[in-house]
């Protein structure tokens, strides 16, 4: 059967919108943000869309990423190719015989020829409509099991490295992400010929490592010219379950990970580039443990953010792997793309961009008061304004005078719905106490608002 062909007939003809078109990002002047290419700025909300290439139609891809637009987010992140033995839904392979080295392509491109439209054009077309809608795609060429098996050599990874460059320097909208679950110094000379060849037949897109969980990119790359932001995944585990001596055990403290990056030269962007998926279970495998929800999404996100973070990624447990309705007890990728935690994203996005983008600094000589885990302020601001984070609606003190103005103007503002409550005009001077809407508990989080 010719499912190409099919696919094409139930897709019907679909309407066009007018093309939005992303643009190639550039990291701003002061090194710590992105920015479009008229320096506006580009606040990363991404999304991990692992599986979109090799599992969904052109009509899903359509659908899931109109979804994603709709929801404010700007980056997926996807695996170009998965396994050596990746074969995407048309049953086409990624590479012949197996090898990276050499990409299985075809003469020709239109979708209505089966065997013209192969793996490499179906990326295309993805690639391109996800232009059309203003959203950046992070490609990672090869995920890391697929590498630490042995079966790449440096010379494969280089020879696919400049395939990948060539075929999509030109198109604006991406952003390399090299490695994919895995530890710079597993197998390093395939990274290093993925970076540096990406970073030489293609300059002008930026470059970043997606490291093993509770890793960061700068512990291997940080002083690589190659490497333009620093990613790290602060994983699935839960403080109980972070006691691996190897790691740095930071728990579900996501914001220690954006201070250590932060804090090295030369100065660099970073953000949390895999956090804890809504919807997958707490150290990812046991089925008995609970789920994360849409509350901890958010806490990583601003605990990161606030912390000097450049954005953040979020991830849905459904949605990473493009999964299809089999198990009833499982929400499909269809289903989880209106999990609340993808929708209260953009509330993030909008209050960053709300105001002056790029003299934001985190400054914790704010709060006079912290706690520790789930009981921990975050804070950020610029000249005229302050951002602190509760995750749960605890009173906070808070050491004014640290913005300009001799009165302040304070309010709330929720996370979940990108609402504001209005306190009024407050002193500018000594430590004063906020007492956040609501009882105190996990999931009541707020963000108080002091404005010159």
């Amino acid at each position: 059967m010719n499912f190409k062909l099919l696919a094409l007939l139930c897709a019907g003809i679909i309407a066009g919108t007018k093309p939005v078109y992303s643009q190639s990002l550039k990291i701003s002047e002061n090194k710590r943000f992105f920015t479009d290419q008229n320096g506006q700025p580009f606040f990363w909300l991404a999304d991990t869309g692992w599986l979109l290439f090799n599992r969904l139609t052109r009509e899903e891809a359509d659908r899931y990423l109109a979804d994603r637009q709709q929801k404010g987010f700007n980056v997926v992140q996807v695996m170009v190719v998965q396994a050596l033995r990746t074969v995407n839904v048309y049953g086409d392979s990624a590479l012949t015989n197996h090898d990276l080295g050499i990409p299985k392509v075809t003469e020709g491109s239109a979708f209505e020829n089966q065997e013209q439209y192969d793996y490499w054009d179906h990326i295309d077309y993805i690639v391109g409509k996800a232009a059309e809608k203003g959203i950046q795609i992070g490609m990672v060429p090869i995920w890391g099991n697929a590498v630490k098996n042995g079966k790449t050599s440096a010379a494969q990874a280089k020879a696919y490295a400049q395939f990948l460059a060539r075929r999509y320097r030109d198109r604006p909208n991406i952003v390399w992400i090299n490695g994919g679950d895995i530890q710079g110094d597993v197998v390093p000379e395939v990274w290093e010929a993925i970076g540096s060849t990406l970073r030489a037949e293609d300059p002008n897109h930026l470059i970043t490592f997606h490291p093993f969980g509770r890793m960061q990119s700068s512990k291997w790359f940080h002083d690589r010219l190659w490497l333009d932001f620093n990613m790290f995944q602060s994983g699935h585990r839960t403080y109980a379950q972070d006691n691996d001596p190897k790691d740095l055990r930071y728990g579900e403290d996501n914001w220690r990970y954006v201070e250590a990056d932060y804090a090295r030269t030369p100065v660099k962007p970073v953000l949390d580039g895999e956090p804890s998926y809504e919807n997958i279970w707490h150290g990812l495998h046991d089925k008995t443990l609970p789920v994360w929800t849409a509350d901890d999404v958010r806490r990583y996100a601003y605990w990161s953010v606030f912390a000097g973070a450049c954005g953040f990624t979020y991830g849905n447990n459904g949605v990473m792997q493009m999964r299809y309705a089999r198990d009833p007890k499982l929400p499909s990728w269809e289903e989880a793309i209106d999990d609340p935690g993808a929708g209260q994203m953009m509330h993030l996005k909008k209050l960053m961009l709300s105001k002056p983008y790029f003299e934001r600094v985190p400054d914790q000589s704010l709060i006079a008061e912290n706690g520790e885990r789930y009981d921990r302020l975050l804070a950020t601001r610029g000249k005229d304004y302050a951002l602190i984070y509760t995750w749960n609606g605890r009173d906070m003190k808070i050491r004014m005078g640290k913005i300009g103005g001799a009165e302040v103007q304070a309010s709330w503002y929720d996370p979940r719905t990108g609402q504001t409550r209005i306190l009024g005009k407050i002193e500018n001077k000594g430590i004063k106490t906020f007492n956040p809407p609501g009882e105190v508990r996990n999931g009541n989080d707020w963000v108080l608002v002091l404005e010159k």
